[in-house]
């Protein structure tokens, strides 16, 4: 049999497939359903080892759990208002600081361009100038002018203190305390973690749900929260997409992106348990309230975010306006 010619491990895993089946090893597999690729790949994660393990394991994880814990603890809620709570507080002390921070590297880029377009004019007619004089080719003449253009820019980035990169820290702090919090639940979920008060938290969270989820261990087979977590997704995406009044072709790639990611993760959100989905659903409310909250002059002002040109005294009734032709009109 096939089971007998593999290795070690192999054989354990056909021996405990055919026994989960009622099977015993040398038996006929002629019923034994193939292992489906997803699925391999679950088990090759899952086990012992694995790159999740070591994931669920890692200090920024546990540290993750000991702030989940310390909120429902110190608040007294149900673990889904905790959940909401805590959700709500990490997203306003800080991604939302972060996030004002963005825009205001942003906004400064902003109002460099028309000195940088300046420069660039200048420095074309002076490179083309130089090429006539010492019979530069093209080739050469184009990389001179790339060449002073990008030391040039950078001057300018390095003198207002603004270079782009900078405007990347919300993500690099966002993504990970995203992972982080939901591998945390999900170890809480899984019984994984440990126990708080002599009662596990696997069991708080079975009781710890409201309304249409009442066990937040257990998925959501109403689809409620998936879909809703997914169509506030999608409109965050729009929203940053009305904003823009033209896109580079990468833009629209990067957009298209992040909207067919946004529609995977409602079949995705409803194969986990609802405690996952239900801080995705918060932290996605809380991200479309801070882009809407951004756009407010007088908190833009608040954050001292510079003024721009692309800057609206009505950005809610552009937005709806936008909005409105965009989806509803019948033209």
């Amino acid at each position: 049999m096939l089971w007998r010619s593999g290795p070690g491990w192999l054989r354990t895993l056909s021996t405990l497939r055919l026994r989960a089946l009622g099977l015993q090893p040398g038996q006929s597999n002629a019923r034994l359903p193939a292992l489906p690729v997803w699925a391999a790949a679950s088990v090759s994660a899952a086990a012992p080892g694995g790159w999740y393990e070591a994931l669920a394991a890692s200090a920024p994880v546990r540290a993750a759990e000991e702030v989940l814990l310390g909120a429902h603890a110190a608040t007294g809620l149900p673990w889904w208002g905790s959940i909401m709570l805590s959700t709500v507080a990490l997203r306003g002390a800080v991604t939302l600081p972060l996030a004002a921070y963005q825009h205001y590297i942003l906004a400064k880029v902003e109002n460099l361009q028309p000195e940088i377009k300046n420069i660039a004019k200048h420095l074309n007619q002076e490179v083309a100038v130089r090429a006539h004089q010492f019979g530069w080719s093209k080739r050469v003449a184009r990389l001179t002018y790339l060449k002073n253009m990008r030391r040039l820019v950078s001057d300018l980035y390095v003198r207002d203190n603004c270079h782009p990169f900078k405007a990347t820290v919300l993500v690099w702090v966002q993504l990970p305390m995203w992972i982080f919090i939901s591998v945390a639940l999900r170890n809480f979920s899984t019984g994984a973690a440990h126990s708080e008060a002599g009662v596990s938290v696997q069991e708080q969270l079975a009781a710890g749900g409201v309304l249409w989820f009442p066990d937040l261990t257990a998925v959501d087979s109403t689809w409620i929260l998936p879909v809703s977590v997914g169509v506030v997704n999608l409109l965050i995406v729009e929203i940053f997409a009305l904003q823009k009044l033209s896109m580079s072709r990468f833009q629209m790639y990067v957009t298209h992106f992040v909207r067919a990611v946004s529609v995977l993760m409602i079949p995705v959100a409803a194969t986990v348990p609802s405690s996952l989905v239900l801080y995705w659903l918060c932290s996605s409310l809380m991200g479309l309230s801070q882009n809407l909250l951004l756009r407010s002059p007088g908190f833009r002002q608040l954050c001292r975010i510079p003024p721009t040109k692309s800057d609206s005294e009505t950005p809610y009734k552009d937005l709806s306006a936008a909005f409105c032709a965009k989806f509803l009109s019948r033209k």
